[in-house]
């Protein structure tokens, strides 16, 4: 019965037999997650405080969930970023992913303005690269950009110029925490066609983005953990003991030029769980193969 559920939830949509990427990260460590196309960051630069550390090893596999650890005094050289990326071969259909947010640390003072994020992402090649493409859930628990409300973006990107900055793009601020003990696990949805970007967060539309601002080329699938440098810092001072951060993430579901409700999304992973089906990576590479950079 599950594999007739699965089956009618995956072929209702405009694709006939839709490829599939699925990952619920049940891996013995991290060399085993390495091995399936995920890749860590290690390459210095944007986005953070200047001078920190892109970490490998604030990535781990606990429980079956996929980790990422942060760290700062709020200095540069006392932080450590982390970020994970799958390979450039991503566009329209659908996106998903299972997460637990954190309003707090697991370790020291309050505060740091920390961004935990969903997102996929091409390079930007340079100022204004009109190839660009971005599609991004973040969320800020202490806030950041000079504002010190917690809230959700989720932002459909058009081009950008780093510095000075001056971005293009549409995006929708949801005033929430997410990461409340207890009630920190939340399903984050991007539905691509059409010219149309669909944003759902535990199967709410909150938003839609159009126009220009819409994906133009493959996309790697990214999660990150990182530290903004503007913004808040409640604790008031630089330095001391450093403040430890973690965003897990259950699970991750990519549909190839298929739109898929949330509802269907959640039925297609339960379908999966109930036959033991931990991954699946169907979505062809472009041709040739896009390098798969873990560094912006």
């Amino acid at each position: 019965m599950a594999a007739a559920t699965a089956l009618t939830i995956a072929t209702s949509a405009h694709a006939a037999d839709p490829a599939f990427f699925f990952d619920d990260f049940s891996y013995p460590d991290t060399a085993a997650l390495f091995k399936q196309g995920w890749s860590p960051r290690s390459a210095a630069g944007h986005p953070g405080i200047p001078g920190s550390r892109w970490a490998p090893e604030g990535l781990s596999v606990v429980d079956g969930k996929l980790r990422l650890r942060g760290t700062t005094d709020g200095t540069g050289a006392g932080t450590t970023q982390v970020q994970i990326c799958h390979q450039r071969k991503y566009l329209a259909g659908t996106y998903a992913a299972r997460i637990r947010f954190s309003d707090l640390p697991v370790s020291g003072a309050d505060g740091d303005p920390v961004i935990q994020t969903f997102y996929a992402v091409s390079p930007l090649k340079h100022d204004f690269d009109p190839e660009f493409s971005e599609l991004d859930w973040e969320y800020l628990a202490n806030g950041g950009w000079g504002s010190d409300k917690t809230r959700l973006y989720g932002i459909t990107w058009q081009t950008v110029r780093m510095e000075p900055w001056l971005a293009f793009n549409q995006q929708h601020e949801e005033f929430v925490a997410l990461g409340q003990p207890g009630r920190d696990w939340h399903t984050l949805v991007m539905q691509v066609a059409d010219g149309r970007t669909h944003w759902f967060l535990d199967g709410r539309k909150v938003d839609e983005h159009g126009g220009r601002n819409y994906p133009v080329v493959p996309m790697s699938i990214n999660f990150n953990l990182w530290f903004s440098p503007n913004g808040p810092l409640p604790q008031g001072e630089k330095g001391g003991p450093p403040r430890v951060y973690e965003q897990d993430v259950d699970w991750v579901l990519h549909v190839k030029d298929t739109v898929l409700s949330p509802a269907q999304v959640e039925a297609q992973v339960a379908a999966w769980r109930a036959q033991g089906v931990a991954r699946l990576n169907q979505v062809p590479a472009p041709q040739p193969a896009l390098e798969s950079r873990c560094d912006f």
